[in-house]
């Protein structure tokens, strides 16, 4: 517990210093800006590892396209919310419209062109959404996106919302389905980062044009399956140690 606040502490020092310190990226190329978000997400992944004990495996980058591609991302944690972005060339993510209106993170939202959804404002903030995707698809970017929309602790049935599905048909790209742990170290509305590592496994890209039931089920089966078995891996691990 001790080492999770110091590194919660540090967390939020950090972030406050990028922050303030890159400031002046807000004004350079928007490449330039998103090679300070990757250097800011490695250093809390640093910190993360020598200060809490939690480290990060990552499987089957190998199976990643060249983009542009939707990649669908199972939530369990606030920590794929940065820690995933090293992994990408030039990522984009679809986040809540509310998030844009925060001070300085939303001024960076923007600056990285990422993409808000407004879940509330119907058929015409769909249209919004669908048009901001296929301009970041045109600029070969990967579109990076919680299907459930939200965290979902370890465990909790899935919750897939129909926005993948829209997007999926709309930009005609291949979906590649990602399968993590994080929750199972990172638990919502908590200090405690347990010890341990979490696992995220690339899966088979899913090939576009499918029909929307059969793409639904592939996706959701695909990263279901694989972060049962990866939180039953993590759990034999800990009681291994």
């Amino acid at each position: 517990m001790v080492r999770s606040l110091v590194f919660g502490f540090l967390f939020y020092v950090t972030a406050a210093l990028f922050v303030t310190l890159g400031l002046p990226f807000l004004f350079t190329p928007r490449k330039w800006s998103m090679a300070a978000f990757k250097v800011y997400a490695r250093t809390e992944l640093w910190l993360l590892k020598h200060i809490a004990g939690l480290d990060c495996e990552v499987r089957g980058l190998e199976k990643l396209p060249a983009p542009p591609y939707l990649a669908a991302v199972k939530h369990q944690s606030a920590w794929e919310t940065f820690a995933l972005i090293p992994l990408f060339r030039d990522p984009t993510l679809l986040m809540k419209r509310e998030l844009f209106w925060i001070p300085v993170h939303g001024w960076f939202s923007r600056k990285f062109q990422m993409i808000p959804v407004d879940r509330d404002k119907g058929p015409a903030a769909l249209r919004n959404m669908l048009r901001h995707a296929k301009d970041r698809a045109a600029q070969e970017r990967e579109i990076l996106i919680f299907p459930e929309g939200t965290r979902r602790p370890p465990g909790a049935p899935p919750a897939y919302k129909t926005g993948i599905v829209l997007i999926y048909k709309a930009l005609d790209l291949p979906c590649v389905p990602i399968a993590l742990n994080s929750g199972m170290f990172w638990p919502r509305r908590s200090w405690y980062r347990k010890p341990g590592t979490v696992i995220v496994e690339i899966l088979d890209p899913i090939p576009p044009g499918l029909p929307k039931a059969e793409f639904m089920s592939r996706l959701q089966t695909a990263i279901e399956t694989a972060t049962d078995r990866l939180m039953a891996e993590a759990t034999a691990a800990r009681k291994n140690r």
